[in-house]
């Protein structure tokens, strides 16, 4: 079977590699690395079709050293039993591995000590942040190297690239065909080589345009998996978007999820987000969400948008505050960290020393409700808006 586009435009050369020049290029540490013939197990991460593979192939084929490649997840145990076996009777291989951060204990296990030998070079490679996802165990043995998303002038760059080596003979694409694949791609490299394959040969005539390619797909290519970072940055940047009151982003990051199909994660952020960042600024607004998402939920997609599009604008322009969030993390980190006391004798039940506020003038009267150890502790701070000065000044009041 014929090799894909993507696997005959793959660089033998770390210099071939399009992008990625805070790590290649003269005086950069991958570079230097290859260049003085030394290279230390490392893990290679960011979104797909980036170049994590590209990097690695380039970095063997460089060095000219012995390696193999594995699957953290397709490859069973008894195929990391044959690479150890097979680095310890070449004194050493290069292993480049992919999905690293799915690795699991047995495989684990059995790689740590060949890479604290050194007898085993590792190149992981991984698309989730490996802080958050790989063994503490393997990553302290590695080198962390992030992959920067690529800018449509890479993907311009790389399009010209196989024109120029004719990769695919006669191979014509518009000018505006190449801009159209650059922009569709969204920086995954290899989801513009494979759009370039399909639409080279479902034509007649080795000559892409754009309406040859609209035919193929209209739609961009986006980061969205759920066991990915890409599924969780979206979900954060709409919220960040709506904490900092930028409108504009909230929308376009609401527009993503929706595009992702994302209808109950969009739901379930916007709960989150109406009091944790809105609150007690603006108490209406939680009503108003959980009513939005009600009929978001009730109409489904491509209807829920509009409503969702409306409260999400609404909770964007709305001021802000925190302080209800601060207050019980207060309370919480209080309790766990101190010994705040036994609740007062006057509030057991029963009690005769209680004082029972409807029996008072304004339903008020003076006591202490708090534990001894604490009651003179203050766990909630308004913020300065309109609605807190109101929550501020009956605070006071009922202090005095």
């Amino acid at each position: 079977m014929d090799e894909l586009l993507a696997i005959k435009m793959r660089p033998q050369k770390l210099s071939e590699v399009i992008g990625q020049e805070h790590l290649i290029g003269e005086g950069k540490i991958l570079t230097n690395l290859v260049k003085n013939k030394k290279i230390f197990s490392m893990i290679l991460y960011g979104k797909p079709g980036i170049g994590k593979t590209s990097i690695a192939m380039a970095i063997v084929s460089e060095l000219n050293v012995k390696y193999r490649m594995l699957n953290a997840v397709i490859n069973n145990k008894k195929d990391f039993d044959t690479v150890v076996n097979e680095a310890k009777m070449y004194n050493g291989l290069v292993l480049i591995m992919d999905e690293i951060h799915r690795l699991n204990k047995d495989k684990q296990d059995l790689l740590l000590p060949v890479l604290e030998s050194g007898i085993i070079t590792l190149i992981g490679m991984t698309t989730s942040n490996p802080y958050h996802s790989i063994n503490p165990a393997i990553r302290s043995r590695c080198q962390l190297f992030e992959l920067k998303d690529l800018s449509k002038k890479d993907i311009l760059k790389a399009i010209d690239l196989v024109i120029k080596k004719d990769v695919l003979s006669n191979l014509k694409i518009d000018e505006d065909a190449k801009e159209y694949i650059a922009n569709i791609s969204k920086n995954d490299l290899r989801y513009a080589y494979n759009l370039i394959e399909v639409a080279y040969y479902a034509t007649d005539d080795c000559h892409i345009t754009t309406d040859k390619l609209i035919n193929i797909s209209n739609k961009p290519n986006l980061f969205h998996d759920k066991n990915q970072d890409g599924y969780y940055d979206l979900l954060s940047a709409f919220q960040k978007s709506i904490r900092g009151s930028d409108v504009h982003a909230s929308v376009y990051y609401l527009a993503r999820l929706i595009l992702g199909g994302e209808l109950e994660s969009i739901c379930r952020r916007m709960a989150v987000i109406v009091y944790e960042d809105i609150g007690l600024a603006n108490p209406q607004m939680g009503p108003k969400v959980m009513s939005a998402i009600d009929s978001a939920l009730m109409l489904g997609l491509p209807e829920a948008r509009i409503p969702l599009s409306a409260v999400v604008i609404e909770m964007a322009l709305s001021p802000k505050s925190n302080s209800a969030e601060s207050a019980i993390d207060s309370a919480l980190s209080l309790i766990e960290t101190a010994d705040t006391g036994n609740v007062p004798s006057h509030l057991k039940n029963p009690s005769n020393e209680y004082k029972y506020p409807h029996n008072y003038k304004n339903s008020y009267v003076k006591q202490q409700y708090l534990p001894d150890n604490i009651k003179d502790i203050k766990l909630y701070h308004p913020k300065d808006n309109k609605n807190e000065m109101i929550l501020k000044e009956i605070m006071n009041r009922l202090e005095k």
